[in-house]
């Protein structure tokens, strides 16, 4: 395991993070998961290269006792204790037109979306070696108005502005930051909305490939933007969006 790479992927369970694991663990990346619902759909995919940790992302207050299981967790798996890349995928999506935003919808947005990148990124540190990378996930929304995701879209503006600090702060230990923008895709992602042909139909318009993505589409690129072929890209934006709203 000496030169081989180790990736810490949240909400790893299901979904783009499910889809990013399996890219990185063919690519020879071993990868630290973590699940919070998704038990069953966790143990289906964990396999000699992929171990699963759970893990709350909006409980701040459980990440000192999250990086004590990581640390062990590595050491036990890959007889090391630290790794080289965190991808802070985790993630919700609500629909709700602006006026009609709550405040709890608002607040469990943020707690999620941007909170949790900020403080576990900020906990997970003293693990992540020297030279290695973050990546975190925006979307196309941020740069094309859907109305009715405004909260969403704002909560991902913010993970942008971050990624552009973390680049700058983190530079002295030679960690490079990008964030990673998604657009239109196939998962249950927002509810399963994306599930809709209406849906599908409307968001193809709005894409120069002229349909949505497979979360292969984007999901193939991770270990490639974690390599060292990315090694001069920080504070960047990494566009996978097929194009969308440009």
């Amino acid at each position: 395991m000496a030169d081989r790479k180790i990736a810490l992927v949240t909400g790893a369970g299901r979904g783009l993070g499910r889809s990013m694991a399996r890219h990185l663990t063919s690519a020879g990346v071993a990868v630290v998961g973590t699940y919070h619902h998704s038990e069953r759909e966790a143990a289906e995919a964990a396999s000699d290269d992929l171990v699963f940790c759970r893990l709350d992302v909006t409980r701040a207050d459980t990440y000192p006792e999250f990086v004590d299981t990581v640390r062990q967790t590595l050491q036990d798996r890959f007889g090391t204790q630290s790794f080289d890349h965190l991808v802070n995928n985790a993630g919700i999506g609500t629909y709700a037109p602006y006026d009609r935003t709550t405040p709890e919808q608002f607040d469990e947005l943020v707690g999620v979306n941007l909170r949790a990148p900020f403080f576990l990124t900020q906990a997970l540190l003293p693990l992540i070696n020297k030279g290695g990378r973050v990546l975190n996930v925006t979307t196309a929304l941020t740069r094309g108005v859907v109305p009715g995701m405004s909260a969403y879209a704002a909560t991902k503006g913010a993970i942008e502005v971050l990624t552009r600090y973390q680049a700058v702060e983190l530079a002295d230990r030679g960690i490079r930051v990008n964030t990673l923008m998604g657009g239109a895709v196939l998962t249950d992602f927002g509810g399963g909305m994306m599930r809709s042909p209406q849906v599908q139909e409307l968001a193809a318009h709005t894409i120069a490939q002229g349909r949505i993505a497979g979360p292969d589409d984007i999901t193939a690129a991770v270990p490639a933007v974690l390599s060292d072929g990315f090694q001069w890209a920080t504070g960047s934006i990494i566009d996978l969006s097929g194009g969308q709203s440009l």
